[in-house]
């Protein structure tokens, strides 16, 4: 069995994806993931499993939806690629706390990529590697136009963000239990 970290988009403490931590632990182990752990309340989940990445999306999607009631895209990466991802900033002189990664469920279109790159990010500024997006916020990310649905509108496909402290613990996580 593999270890993966799965990121759930769009998670919140009250409404319509209010997704309960020890509830959704309880789903997923149900539903064939195992060893599973969360990390904070915003969708952050750490299990293992025979399936590929999409296979795990695809499960804990529809696990959530069918038990929770919350219908939320769920971005699965190993460890290894948060670690590359990690590795890969493009922004290594900058406060961490300005620093966040935007994981998009898939490469966006070549096409809507160039335009998206062709945008003035200022006073912030952006990279892009793959299917992850580097933000550097001037201020903080709350005080910026370039948030998820900014980045999905344009690109035409699913992101969520986390902040590096976010990501180095995960990676942290996954390696107390194997």
């Amino acid at each position: 069995m593999k270890t993966y970290i799965l990121l759930l988009r769009g998670v919140m403490p009250t409404g319509k994806n209010r997704v309960p931590m020890a509830e959704l632990r309880v789903a997923l182990s149900d539903a064939g993931l195992v060893d599973v752990r969360t990390y904070i309340q915003s969708g952050n989940v750490i299990a293992k499993s025979d399936l590929d990445p999409t296979g795990i999306s695809q499960l804990a999607h529809d696990t959530i939806k069918q038990i929770i009631g919350a219908d939320i895209t769920v971005i699965t990466r190993t460890p290894e690629q948060i670690k590359g991802i990690l590795a890969g900033n493009p922004f290594p002189n900058t406060d961490l706390s300005r620093l966040y990664y935007s994981l998009l469920s898939s490469p966006p279109a070549p096409e809507l990529l160039q335009k998206f790159l062709e945008l003035d990010f200022s006073p912030d500024e952006l990279r892009v590697a793959d299917d992850t997006i580097y933000t550097r916020y001037a201020t903080k990310l709350s005080d910026s136009k370039f948030t998820n649905n900014f980045f999905e509108k344009k690109l035409k496909c699913v992101s969520t963000t986390r902040n590096t402290n976010t990501m180095t613990r995960l990676v942290e996580l996954c390696k107390q239990k194997d």
